[in-house]
């Protein structure tokens, strides 16, 4: 009888709860793969305060400690190149282990390399804090972890789900650019570090009580599915996250799914978060005014990727990747004749121009690597998420470096521009794979 009873159960969850028809009196009922989805969106707000600070701390560790912006730019490149090449491996193991263990386990490796920071007197204590521990943290709460929620609780929708989930980085940052530069200006980085730190122990309890890490650990399907049982945990997951990515990289549609991610990186997480807000100070800007910018970029940012989520699932995803790459690279060309010491309406046209079009190339990109890989495609995007992060290092990197030598950022903002022109013209020559007929999923509408 009971198990007659969980069949019955399992079979009505099949439907999405939106389209259940309805008999006697109506309730509404919303699906736990929504739960989910919001515990994901806090959580990824919670990470984001990390990714925050680092374009804050450049003047004040070079004012305090006498280290160059190359040093610095050293240890933020790391911890981007660490976020890129843990992703992968991290997707693996929340198959192994689950996601809320992974997660809360990464959340607590970030509060310890903020905590830590505070008491450091040398660049080198930097790379380890910042670069080592909160790089390797935040790259187990990457776009893989947003991959591989949307891929276990989601068929319907996965645009976009991957829209908002993405749009959550832009919120931390809306929340948090504001507040820690405003920290930093009145009290110096060390609270604003203690602060970002304290964003994600907060996040804990609440991963560790409201997420799942499989809708059959509820009984549940998908939604929009069928009712799928819970795999068995995948042994190996370094060796499986390997042998994803050799597989992978024997196909050209990884290399250039690849290559335009790393220019992605490269001109928003390497340069306009890592360098704007100096860059913009430089200029006579003051780093409250230019954070506020960055917080402005993830108003728009937020509205930008949801709706990249919903042409995703409408349109070709390699024009809209050539469409978004074109105009940033041309929004590029025009920023070093717009620093000035104030804000006028030509910056602020350029901040919500860019901030429409920040990490819009997100949803395109991972759903051709779900069109490309199936059922790796978390995997497979955790790598090219990987090379988004090491174009984003290199540029943090040599962006510093740069200002060093050029005692300006103008050869960057043009040089970004010309990679984003090239990254456009990759998108459009990658191949469509032949699609295969999917089994149909009755949902009783009529």
């Amino acid at each position: 009888m009971t198990q007659t009873t969980e069949s019955a159960a399992a079979r009505n969850e099949d439907r999405p709860a939106d389209r259940t028809p309805s008999r006697g009196p109506s309730r509404l009922r919303i699906h736990r793969a929504w739960i989910v989805a919001v515990v994901t969106f806090v959580t990824i707000i919670g990470g984001a305060a990390f990714n925050s600070l680092p374009g804050l701390l450049i003047d004040p560790l070079h004012t305090e400690f006498g280290w160059s912006r190359g040093e610095i730019g050293l240890a933020v490149s790391i911890d981007m190149a660490l976020y890129g090449l843990t992703a992968p491996f991290a997707a693996a193991l929340m198959d192994r282990f689950g996601i809320r263990r992974v997660v809360v386990v990464a959340l607590t490796t970030v509060a310890a390399g903020a905590f830590a920071s505070v008491w450091m007197t040398a660049s080198w204590q930097l790379m380890i804090y910042w670069g080592l521990l909160v790089g390797l943290g935040t790259g187990s709460m990457a776009l893989a972890f947003s991959a591989t929620v949307t891929n276990r609780w989601f068929v319907a929708r996965r645009g976009l789900v991957t829209g908002i989930l993405t749009a959550a980085g832009a919120s931390g940052q809306l929340i948090f650019l504001p507040l820690c530069a405003w920290i930093v200006e009145e009290h110096g980085w060390r609270p604003a570090s203690v602060t970002v730190a304290l964003a994600a122990l907060v996040v804990v309890p609440f991963v560790w009580l409201l997420m799942r890490d499989h809708p059959a650990d509820v009984g549940l399907a998908p939604y929009g599915g069928g009712y799928v049982e819970k795999p068995a945990p995948a042994r190996g997951a370094a060796a499986r996250t390997v042998r994803v990515l050799v597989d992978a990289a024997r196909t050209g549609p990884f290399w250039l799914l690849a290559g335009t991610f790393a220019i992605c990186g490269a001109s928003t997480n390497g340069l306009i978060r890592t360098h704007f807000v100096p860059s913009a100070h430089d200029h006579g800007m003051p780093i409250t005014a230019a954070a506020s910018l960055l917080a402005v970029i993830g108003v728009f940012d937020i509205i930008g990727t949801v709706f990249s989520g919903w042409l995703t699932d409408r349109f070709d995803a390699r024009r809209l990747l050539a469409v978004y790459y074109a105009l940033r690279g041309i929004s590029l060309l025009f920023l070093p004749m717009l620093m000035a010491p104030t804000v006028h309406p030509p910056m602020v046209f350029f901040i919500v121009f860019y901030g429409l079009d920040w990490v819009a190339t997100v949803p395109p990109t991972l759903a051709l690597c779900r069109e490309q890989y199936g059922e790796d495609s978390a995997i497979v995007f955790g790598w090219v998420l990987a090379s988004h992060q090491v174009g984003a290092a290199l540029v943090a990197f040599l962006g510093g470096v740069a200002r060093d030598v050029f005692g300006s950022y103008d050869m960057v903002w043009y040089a970004s521009g010309a990679l984003c022109a090239t990254a456009a013209l990759m998108a459009l020559v990658i191949r469509r794979k032949a699609e295969t007929p999917e089994p149909v999923v009755l949902t009783g509408t009529g």
